[in-house]
């Protein structure tokens, strides 16, 4: 028989855990030629989500929880999961219930095939949400798919079923700027995208803010493209280029015309202008040396405070 882990980050999901837990167990009930596992990842919440885990803990053989000492992203709740699942297949789904359980099924069912390493979801509709945030979903997907090696679907969820090789390889995958969506886009593997229509949290609200979601995509573009830094290096280039034409117009009208140069706007918007460039590149190469600086440190992605497993490592 067949293990399969199932991997549930959870930051402050208090409201929507006993829904979830009665929905994971419905469909459980239907799969009899499969063993589960399930991993609750407290990603530092400051509800009752480590009270409420710990209650199916005891009640449920099958749970098992990780607890961090504090909030250290779903990117570390979703790397501790895969170095703590123990399944032939492991998926990743939210508590929430917009990753329905209930096409769990269906995917065991295409990744038993053999044809394929991962079965990956995707929203076919953003139905509920809001428009500039859809759009900006978009227009990211379609230019970090241009600029760099991983290939990410638009409307990809972090909810997938993979093979027990696949988890390996993303573990593999130590960085600790990590972007989950990049990463398994970058280590190739057969995919199948399953589509299906966006479904509401059951529950809570969000935890992810426009603002959030920004900064989520430009992590995204500095771990998987050099393109900023090429970008970065033509705009210096241009510049350069537009300051030797502007002061060769200037030395032949002088030598010409004998017209001094006059003006101190003009001469003021040229050196704010190449300021601005050259503040902008900069933030560019900064963002790279940041990223380079915060690997060499070798912090751990995360640490335990507490655990429903005794043997396990506590700083991962």
């Amino acid at each position: 028989m067949k293990k399969v882990s199932l991997i549930i980050p959870c930051y402050n999901e208090a409201e929507g855990l006993p829904a979830f837990d009665k929905e994971i167990n419905r469909i459980m009930s239907d799969l009899l030629d499969y063993c589960f596992e399930i991993i609750y990842v407290n990603d530092g919440s400051t509800d009752s989500t480590l009270q409420i885990i710990k209650g199916f803990s005891e009640e449920q053989e099958a749970v098992k929880y990780i607890s961090f000492s504090r909030n250290f992203g779903k990117e570390s709740a979703m790397y501790a999961g895969f170095c703590n699942a123990t399944g032939d297949y492991v998926a990743v789904m939210d508590a929430d219930l917009q990753d329905p359980p209930a096409i769990l099924p269906e995917m065991l069912r295409i990744i038993e095939t053999g044809e394929y390493d991962s079965v990956a979801t995707r929203r076919v509709t953003r139905k509920g949400e809001p428009a500039i945030r859809s759009f900006c979903a978009r227009k990211f997907y379609k230019f970090i798919n241009k600029i760099s090696d991983a290939d990410i679907v638009d409307g990809a969820r972090d909810y997938r079923l993979m093979t027990r090789d696949m988890v390996d390889a993303i573990i593999a995958i130590g960085e600790r700027n990590r972007f989950s969506k990049g990463i398994f886009g970058w280590i190739g593997y057969r995919t199948y995208w399953y589509p299906y229509e966006n479904v509401q949290r059951v529950a809570g609200e969000t935890k992810w803010s426009f603002w959030k979601l920004v900064k989520y995509s430009m992590e995204g573009i500095v771990n998987f493209s050099e393109a900023p830094l090429a970008v970065a290096s033509w705009f210096g280039l241009g510049c350069t280029g537009v300051s030797i034409l502007a002061l060769l117009f200037i030395v032949i009208r002088r030598l010409i015309f004998g017209d001094p140069v006059a003006g101190w706007a003009s001469t003021v918007c040229i050196i704010v202008f190449i300021g601005g460039i050259q503040l902008f590149c900069m933030g560019v190469i900064g963002q790279y040396i940041g990223k380079t600086y915060t690997e060499t440190k070798r912090r751990p992605h995360y640490i335990i405070s507490e655990s429903s497993e005794k043997n396990i490592d506590k700083i991962g």
